[in-house]
């Protein structure tokens, strides 16, 4: 079987979202109010309010400025300016060996599962791979973690239950040294047990791969539940300020009918969507292609 590709995995949001969006651009006169009922079928999409203000605000001037008298004019503007809310994700740095990626994100976003589908991907383009058990707090996630990493046959560096994050992390980096890995993937806790805070313990963990491999992480990745839509984006907000986040990862796409949430992490996150979870299988993962989303929504 193919792997799900990402116009797949936005069936549920094209069908209930953007294509009532398109056939509502349909042959009607343009006026005041089509653009206040397109703001809030915006909103409905999982864009948000400031960004479904921005983008309207944008399709009215460009309306008076080009002429544009039908709704359906509407279309081919709206298709631009929400494409340029995605701009162009840069490719993964990997010139690093090992190549370190940190994964965060909470608890039940699809870190784990996300950690193995990125190794695959990677696998597939030649290159070994290593993972860290980073959350140690939850027996359930390392082995779990260990489990992918039979599957694949990725070697997973993990410590004793409840051991310290920055340990295991520290370990992992001398063994993908040691043994001439080109990626490491650490997986990390997305809840802690104690008082400490999620985000403190990130930052130490951050600190410590930095000092066992100089320019380390060389990525992390913010791992986001799509089918939380806009709730996701305050999770994104606390994990930036405290971690300099270099992507994100959408997961659980194919389960969503939100995602339109895409734009306005590119917009008021300023990070840029990198991969997307297009499918429940591990090799359902996909870079983020913004030309494709933009068509997977659209058409």
């Amino acid at each position: 079987m193919f792997a799900k590709g990402i116009r797949e995995s936005l069936e549920r949001t094209r069908n209930q979202v953007f294509g009532r969006i398109i056939t509502f651009l349909g042959q009607n006169d343009l006026t005041q109010e089509t653009f206040d009922e397109l703001e809030a079928m915006l909103i409905q999409a999982d864009l948000g309010t400031n960004l479904a203000d921005d983008l309207v605000a944008g399709l009215e001037v460009r309306a008076e400025r080009e002429g544009i008298v039908r709704a359906d004019g509407l279309r081919k503007a709206l298709r631009q300016e929400l494409r340029r809310r995605l701009g162009d994700p840069p490719p993964l740095d990997l010139s690093a060996r090992p190549a370190v990626i940190l994964l965060v994100g909470v608890n039940g976003s699809g870190k784990t599962t996300t950690a193995a589908k990125l190794a695959r991907y990677l696998l597939d383009q030649r290159r070994s791979v290593m993972f860290a058990a980073g959350d140690t707090f939850r027996a359930a996630a390392v082995e779990q973690l260990q489990i992918w990493g039979q599957r694949l046959n990725v070697p997973v560096i993990a410590g004793q239950p409840n051991a310290d994050p920055g340990a295991v992390a520290h370990d992992a980096v001398m063994a993908a040294k040691n043994r001439d890995s080109h990626v490491l993937i650490v997986d990390t806790a997305g809840r802690l047990q104690t008082k400490y805070n999620l985000m403190e313990e990130l930052k130490k963990v951050r600190g410590v791969i930095a000092k066992a491999q100089p320019g380390a992480p060389h990525e992390t990745l913010l791992v986001l539940d799509a089918t939380t839509g806009q709730n996701a984006l305050s999770q994104a907000k606390a994990f930036k300020d405290a971690v300099h986040l270099t992507g994100v990862v959408l997961a659980k796409l194919d389960g969503s009918a939100k995602g339109g949430m895409a734009f306005a992490i590119g917009s008021e996150l300023g990070v840029p969507i990198r991969y997307v979870g297009t499918g429940e299988r591990v090799e359902d993962f996909a870079a983020f292609v913004p030309d494709r989303f933009i068509e997977g929504l659209l058409e």
